[in-house]
């Protein structure tokens, strides 16, 4: 049986909000087991009175740094000396960011070097080099729970129409190439495959689009054929590909 996978989540609370944090927690219950959740900042703050509400719920640890100097950001600096104590201890299977904040991409490549998955979740004005730099990104609008009804209501990820996803050259792009690279003979795939390769090769995620499952989303875009073998192993074949 093969062991979960243990992860560390640390948390840019300068750059993020809390309101996310339980949806995030979510994701990552899929991915293995969070056995390390630190949230660093200046806790003297009133910036950080939302996140003080989250720590107890969540069983997550308050690491203290104070602002020795204005315009200094003290917080990145403590959150990469953490993140690379955990990398050498040698307790931790993979890393979770949720940070807004681009000055974390050399974090990021350095932890991939060591073999370990960056998991990254951040607001939608985080900079593309730090989003394209982790093996999976999650925009953390897309995970408001209902904590606040009226801003989860008006913020609340609605799945993006076909024709909007065939707009979306990037993606179309993305989805042909992995069901092309993983196909049989017959040009089906199966869907375990394409979505590790994607995985492999971007920081895709279907919840950015608003759907929970790749398969979901690969429907959605009406560019593939689809069915399900043995019950529940789904294939997937490009339309344009003929029976």
């Amino acid at each position: 049986m093969q062991e979960e996978k243990r992860i560390a989540l640390l948390i840019d609370c300068d750059n993020v909000s809390y309101k996310s944090i339980e949806g995030v927690l979510k994701v990552l219950a899929k991915e293995g087991m969070v056995n390390v959740r630190h949230a660093h900042g200046d806790w003297n703050s009133d910036h950080l009175k939302g996140w003080i509400t989250q720590l107890h719920p969540n069983a997550i640890r308050p690491m203290q740094q104070f602002a020795y100097t204005t315009g200094k950001n003290a917080t990145d600096s403590a959150m990469i000396i953490d993140a690379m104590d955990l990398l050498y201890s040698k307790t931790v299977d993979a890393f979770a960011l949720m940070t807004s904040d681009s000055d974390f991409t050399p974090l990021v490549m350095r932890i991939l070097e060591s073999g370990m998955p960056v998991y990254g979740f951040g607001e939608a004005k985080t900079p593309q080099p730090f989003v394209d730099s982790c093996s999976t990104f999650i925009y953390t609008e897309k995970l408001l729970t209902e904590q606040d009804d009226i801003e989860t209501e008006r913020t609340r990820p609605v799945a993006k129409t076909a024709n909007e996803l065939k707009q979306d050259t990037t993606l179309v792009r993305l989805l042909r190439n992995a069901v092309e690279m993983t196909s049989d003979d017959d040009d089906w795939a199966h869907m375990g495959k394409v979505g590790s390769y994607i995985s492999n090769n971007s920081s895709f995620s279907a919840v950015n689009y608003g759907y929970k499952k790749l398969g979901d989303l690969i429907r959605a875009t009406e560019l593939f054929h689809d069915e399900v073998r043995d019950k529940s192993t789904m294939y997937v074949k490009d339309a344009r590909k003929k029976e």
